[in-house]
């Protein structure tokens, strides 16, 4: 996707709190603000209104760069009342979005997580990662890491129509074996998966029978759900591409989340495909140096 702008701004402040029961982790990190990657359903295209700009086209165009976040950061983890909780990396934008060749601001915020032996978990739909096995090498010797690969279908044709600016996902597995094998745990976050587009259990197992053939180290999964911002981008991509399906999307989308049903349904197929591969739930306890247990998974 061709930018329109990038914009370098300082941050005063880079970890970020979360709230919410339902959430297992309570600190954050995002680097940038909008993404070349151009995911239609992306939740965080709401985010871009907050600066001024449309959460459509220049959400995926003007790119957010937040240039101190490395240097903020070593200094909010030196705080004697920060206790090395698990921070996850990359809960809006793309860490490893395109804009990351040039800045490098994931890398270095990396190793200042090395250096202060702190865990994360990373979660990207890019190859890039592969730059910094070095350094999530050497950070996975002295702290827990996870990196959690975002691929929702291996159809190309969902993919090309989805996620236009992302790599093919069959390249994010080669990507995630790379890491496996250089002792790094990463796995696959089968996410999000799209009613009626990839939630056949066909569709579904094509992704968990390549994810364990990939030597993926655990796999989760996630429904699509439109919050406003990524609403109003997402249906006229479909009354597009699919208007056909425009009438189950307003029978399931009344809000931001599918029906409990619908979901509950999804997930037991991908239990089902879990079991019969031999992965384990991403949902895996991870034991952080002075914190007790989180579950690393990423809502």
């Amino acid at each position: 996707m061709p930018l329109e702008s990038v914009e370098e701004v300082p941050c005063k402040s880079l970890i970020n709190r979360v709230y919410g029961n339902n959430l297992p982790f309570r600190w954050t990190i995002n680097p940038y603000r909008g993404c070349q990657h151009a995911c239609v359903y992306c939740f965080a295209r709401g985010t871009h209104e907050f600066l001024g700009y449309d959460g459509g086209r220049q959400f995926d165009t003007r790119i957010i760069v937040k240039i101190n976040a490395p240097e903020v950061l070593r200094e909010e983890l030196k705080r004697p009342n920060w206790r090395r909780e698990i921070i996850a990396l990359g809960t809006a934008c793309d860490p490893y979005e395109p804009a990351e060749r040039r800045y490098e601001v994931t890398r270095r915020i990396v190793e200042a997580l090395r250096d202060a032996a702190n865990p994360v978990s990373i979660t990207t739909k890019s190859v890039l990662v592969k730059r910094d096995i070095d350094i999530l090498q050497e950070l996975a010797q002295i702290a827990k890491v996870r990196v959690n690969f975002s691929v929702g279908s291996l159809d190309d044709r969902v993919w090309q129509k989805t996620e236009p600016g992302t790599p093919r996902p069959i390249r994010r597995l080669e990507a995630m074996q790379a890491l496996v094998e250089a002792g790094i745990p990463a796995g696959v976050l089968m996410a999000p998966i799209i009613p009626v587009l990839s939630d056949s259990k066909e569709s579904m197992e094509t992704v968990v029978k390549a994810a364990a053939e990939h030597k993926a180290q655990f796999l989760g999964a996630n429904v699509l759900h439109l919050k406003p911002g990524s609403k109003e981008w997402f249906m006229p991509f479909l009354r597009e591409a699919h208007p056909h399906l425009l009438p189950e999307y307003h029978r399931l989308y009344r809000g931001a989340y599918a029906p409990r049903q619908y979901t509950e349904q999804v997930m037991a197929k991908i239990d089902e495909l879990r079991d019969r591969w031999g992965l384990h739930d991403r949902g895996a306890l991870l034991q952080g140096p002075q914190k007790g247990q989180l579950a690393l998974a990423l809502a």
